[in-house]
């Protein structure tokens, strides 16, 4: 598995797949959703336009169209409202469901822009920790994580930081664990 961090655009990403924080019409709109579809040109629209919207957390797939990526995998991100109204399992959802859908497809590589944390509000630090997790569940894949902004680069950065330093910490009690068993055998 590679998780990539790196600061770009995400239109210009040769990966086999990008992923679209579409809107649940995904008939295009603002930021990511609408430099994919300029992009991507009317063929995108076209195709969208058949699946009549996606709900909250699921995936759609798409022909890329103009775009270098052969693949575009729609997911509508959740509306911050607080926290308290499921936004972080419908986020983990978005990834997730994105991943299994790539897997679907054969596709073995795929790139994401930071779903929900722009007009939707979604926290950042929280938004690239459930991102972070959710990826690494999946050690099949090869994703690139393209941000916006050196701030977002950086959230995810240190995102992944933890989550290794976590993995390794959970590693050495397992190591112990064992280590104390074979002691008392």
């Amino acid at each position: 598995m590679s998780l990539k961090i790196i600061e770009g655009d995400i239109t210009k990403c040769e990966t086999t797949a990008i992923v679209n924080a579409a809107n649940t019409s995904l008939l295009g709109g603002g930021g990511v959703d609408g430099a994919i579809h300029r992009a991507a040109g009317p063929g995108l629209l076209a195709e969208c336009r058949a699946f009549h919207g996606c709900p909250t957390g699921e995936a759609r797939i798409t022909k890329g169209y103009n775009l270098k990526a052969a693949y575009v995998i729609h997911t509508p991100g959740p509306r911050y409202a607080g926290g308290n109204r499921g936004e972080a399992q419908l986020l983990e959802s978005c990834y997730r469901n994105c991943l299994l859908l790539a897997m679907e497809h054969g596709i073995r590589e795929i790139a994401f822009p930071s779903i929900s944390t722009g007009i939707y509000r979604f926290p950042l630090k929280e938004a690239a920790e459930i991102a972070v997790r959710t990826i690494r569940q999946y050690p099949q894949m090869d994703v690139t994580m393209v941000c916006f902004d050196p701030v977002t680069r950086e959230a995810y950065e240190e995102a992944l930081e933890t989550c290794l330093r976590e993995a390794e910490r959970r590693k050495n009690m397992e190591n112990l664990q064992d280590t104390e068993k074979l002691q008392e055998e």
